[in-house]
Formats: structure tokens, C-alpha cells, sequence
């Protein structure tokens, strides 16, 4: 919905000690992060991505409360870690499986919660793969991507094989049109080509 609407503002709220920021990508999620949300102790935001509306799934109501405080590996894999949530864990779990076919065998993280950020699950990960790519529909400057990015140098920097890269917007106010706002968001083939890039230079 262009400039107007169309922004992601969910880290400028991460960055806000105090408080809880949620971004579910699966109907399971979001009705488990709304009844976490509703018996915590602290104030807590859910940020909905709105393209994930139409978006249908079996959501289990016997289910335990759901833990808000950790990420979740929805895809296991050896070669490179795609860092990712919201709206962007679709597309990165396509580009996954387009690697898939190409041998090359990616770790797909929802991070699921941005504040508390779950970093151990995200060093584990680059513990095992040695890489990683964030997967960010904000732009690059001062995105969420990049307190990921800082806090993997921080932490995890002697497991890296390669910097980190990062798939964001294009630095331009979010376009109207259709086809432009397509050109404007991280595409599949961007996180392709990034975690491809990443292999063959550093492999």
C-alpha cells in the first residue's frame, strides 16, 4: 500500500527494552503467540505481515502455549543458515528448496520473537553451516538485519567461513504500482544468488 502503509517498523519497537515484539508467519504461530501474548506479564506487540491473511493452516487449540522466547530451525541443513521471519519466510523456504536442487543444503530459522532475540539458536545454527544470509523485508539501513548481523560477529565470528549477507528492500520509499513494489521487495532469486555467491567464493 506504497509509502504510506507499506513499512516494517517492527524494529524500531525490538529496539525498546521492556517489552515482547512478536512476528508470526503460520496461522499456528500467530493463534499461539496471541494466547502467549494475553498471559504474559509484559507488554508485548504482535506485528501480522499483512500479505499472510489469506494464508491457511491447522492450528492445533489443545497445543501448550507456545514459548515465545525461542526461534524455530523449520528447515534443517548443513551448507548455509537463512535467517528470516514474518512475511520473508516463505519466500526463504522457496529459494531453500530451489538451493535443495542444486546440492546445496540450507538451515531455514523463523526467528519468530525479535525481542528477546534468540541468538543461541542462530549460533548453533552457523556452528554447524559456517554461513549465513538474513533474510529482511526492511531496508538494509538500520534494519533488524542488521542487529542480527552485529550480534553473529559478536558472537559467532570465529565459526563464520564468510561475512554475513543480508536480502533487504531497495533503499527507495515502497512504490505503489504492482510491478514496481515487486522490484522493490527481496526476491527469491536474491536469496539464491546470495547464498550461492556465499558457497562458491568462500566454499
Amino acid at each position: 500500500m506504497a509509502a504510506q502503509h507499506s513499512h516494517s517498523l517492527e524494529g524500531w519497537y525490538a529496539h525498546i527494552p521492556g517489552i515482547k515484539v512478536l512476528t508470526p508467519a503460520t496461522p499456528a504461530d500467530a493463534y499461539g503467540m496471541l494466547l502467549a501474548a494475553l498471559r504474559d506479564p509484559d507488554p508485548v506487540f504482535i506485528f501480522e505481515h499483512a500479505t499472510l491473511y489469506p494464508l491457511e493452516g491447522d492450528v492445533n487449540e489443545a497445543e501448550e502455549i507456545l514459548d515465545i522466547s525461542r526461534a524455530a530451525v523449520v528447515r534443517p541443513g548443513m551448507d548455509v543458515s537463512l535467517i528470516t521471519y514474518g512475511g520473508m519466510l516463505g519466500k526463504t523456504m522457496q529459494a531453500a528448496g530451489l538451493l535443495a536442487e542444486k546440492r546445496i543444503e540450507a538451515e531455514v530459522i523463523d526467528l519468530r520473537t525479535l525481542r528477546p532475540l534468540d541468538i543461541a539458536t542462530i549460533v548453533d545454527s552457523i556452528a554447524k553451516t559456517h554461513r549465513a544470509v538474513v533474510i529482511d523485508e526492511a531496508w538494509r539501513t538500520g534494519s533488524f538485519a542488521a542487529e542480527i548481523s552485529a550480534q553473529i560477529m559478536e558472537r559467532a565470528f570465529d565459526e563464520l567461513d564468510a561475512p554475513v549477507a543480508r536480502v533487504c528492500s531497495a533503499e527507495v520509499p515502497m512504490p505503489y504500482a504492482k510491478h514496481l513494489e515487486t522490484a522493490a521487495l527481496p526476491k527469491v532469486e536474491e536469496i539464491v544468488n546470495a547464498a550461492q555467491e556465499m558457497i562458491s567464493r568462500h566454499g
